[in-house]
């Protein structure tokens, strides 16, 4: 019986890419990254329907360290 993986896409900063990659792969048969739109940081994060409690918190812990600055908002 073959499962069909639920999908998400994101928006991370470009360059987090391989940290996220890095990440993931900590995590056995968590979800599997790939590229979408790799310029502008769009990426599909492919994972089991049980896993997807485990997979939300993660990317909750996590996701400041990936996302991109608010460009409207400057550091002083």
């Amino acid at each position: 019986m073959v499962k069909k993986l639920s999908e998400v896409y994101l928006r991370i900063s470009p360059g987090k890419f391989h940290l996220l990659k890095f990440i993931l792969e900590g995590y056995d048969n968590l979800a599997i990254l790939s590229s979408y739109q790799n310029s502008q940081g769009i990426v599909v994060l492919r994972y089991p329907q049980e896993m997807a409690q485990d997979l939300f918190s993660l990317l909750g812990s996590i996701g400041n360290h990936l996302s991109t600055p608010n460009p409207g908002k400057r550091k002083n």
